[in-house]
Parts: structure tokens; sequence; C-alpha cells
């Protein structure tokens, strides 16, 4: 599935509440995480800085890049680690399979993708467990922190239906 030039803008909406630059500290961060949540991240510098505030990810999906200059992945060490093919601006039907097994893996899972990251955030939100609590970079804005409900769902399903 392919992101349309005309849904770019509809993109970049953040699809939960935006901690701005500055007011992403581990504090701000941890009042929204109960002992039980699934934690995903989508983005290196995203799961980098969860690893440095010590609350590792359940599900970290990376690409190696971070605002188009690439990078090395964050360091954490016993993640299992799945990889995907998902070029920038789609979502393939493997990526979403791929999502599907990691959350039926004993966590942390790590999902190297050769492509683009970003558009997974969709698929997660879809197929995440109940207690979850997905992180993304809102770029030069700040962090992007949604709790799955299903609402949320109902949004990313929505928004991967518009995409051809």
């Amino acid at each position: 599935m392919k992101l349309p030039d005309s849904l770019r803008e509809q993109f970049k909406i953040p699809l939960g509440l935006l901690l701005p630059i500055g007011q992403d500290n581990r504090e701000n961060i941890q009042k929204y995480l109960l002992d039980d949540s699934y934690i995903i991240t989508v983005g290196d510098r995203t799961t980098e800085k969860m690893i440095e505030f010590g609350i590792i990810p359940s599900l970290q999906i990376i690409d190696g890049f971070e605002k188009r200059q690439k990078r090395d992945y964050p360091k954490i060490g016993k993640e299992s680690e799945l990889k995907i093919d998902n070029p920038a601006a789609e979502i393939t039907l493997q990526s979403i399979q791929i999502i599907k097994k990691a959350f039926e893996m004993s966590s942390p899972v790590r999902l190297i993708v050769n492509g683009e990251e970003d558009l997974l955030v969709l698929p997660v939100c879809i197929h995440a467990p109940e207690n979850s609590v997905v992180l993304y970079g809102q770029p030069n804005k700040g962090l992007v922190l949604v709790q799955i409900t299903t609402e949320i769902r109902n949004k990313a399903q929505t928004l991967l239906d518009m995409m051809k």
C-alpha cells in the first residue's frame, strides 16, 4: 500500500499526545505508562531515547536512519531481531504480518526495516495488544505518545484504508 501525495499532510497530524521538544523527558513519558504497559517505539532516535531513560520498549521498530541520515542502531543487547523490507512511503503486507508475529514473541523484539519505518505506526496501532503505548518522533516538534484504544485503532485503520 502506498501513501498518495494527497494524504501526506494528513499523516503529519499526530495520532496521539504530542510532547513538545524539551517536554519529552522521562518524567513526562512515565506519567502515561503503567507497570504492565506494552511499549512500542517507532524510530531510531525514539528507541534510543527510551533506552537512555531506562524504559526498554517491548517492540522497537528501527531503520538505521534519523532524519534521512544514516546512524548506528540504538544499543540494548538482549532483544530478538526480525528483519523486513518496507519501501519509503509504503506499508507492505509482509510488514503487517511481521508486526503481528512480533506481538506474539517474547519481548523485547527489535524489527529492523530495510527501507522506511515511519508509516508502520499504522499497523502497529491496529494490531498492538490492549495495554500498549506507542511512541514515535514528530520531526522538529517532539515525541508523540499514543495510548491504544478502540478509537485509535479505528483512526489508524481508516488512514490505512485510504492508502492504495
